[in-house]
């Protein structure tokens, strides 16, 4: 274990005390220059399963909040470890593949997109793909 100082301490304690909230790194919002808003969601370290689910309830608030434009991150799928594995099909065990697909086969979700860019999707140099979302009625 390292030597931690008196003031290391002290500034631990703190921080764990603290009330300031911290930003999920998951989840950010800006403006552009349009004052519409654009979301962001970085799926990186996410098994299928759990990056569906978080997709899903994603899409879902940013459509309630009148979100128009989201970003996804997948990543490239260069790193996955299921290319090894012969029994698992390469394109849907990858994020990069699977989430997009996920999403065009639930009708629920396809009713609040208007577009999804499967351009960014299918060029292997890119790891995320942006979704425009309908306007709320």
């Amino acid at each position: 274990m390292s030597n931690l100082t008196d003031k290391d301490k002290k500034d631990w304690k703190n921080f764990v005390n603290s009330e300031n909230n911290i930003k999920d790194k998951d989840y950010y919002e800006i403006k552009n220059k349009k004052n519409d808003f654009f979301k962001s969601i970085d799926l990186h370290g996410y098994s299928l399963d759990e990056a569906n689910k978080k997709i899903k309830v994603f899409i879902e608030n940013c459509y309630e909040d009148g979100v128009k434009e989201i970003n996804i991150i997948t990543g490239k799928g260069t790193r996955s470890k299921n290319k090894e594995d012969p029994f698992k099909s390469s394109s849907f065990a990858i994020l990069k593949y699977s989430v997009p697909d996920y999403i065009k086969n639930n009708l629920d979700l396809m009713k609040k997109i208007s577009k999804i860019d499967f351009e960014s999707i299918n060029n292997p140099s890119i790891g995320s793909f942006s979704i425009s979302l309908i306007n709320k009625k």
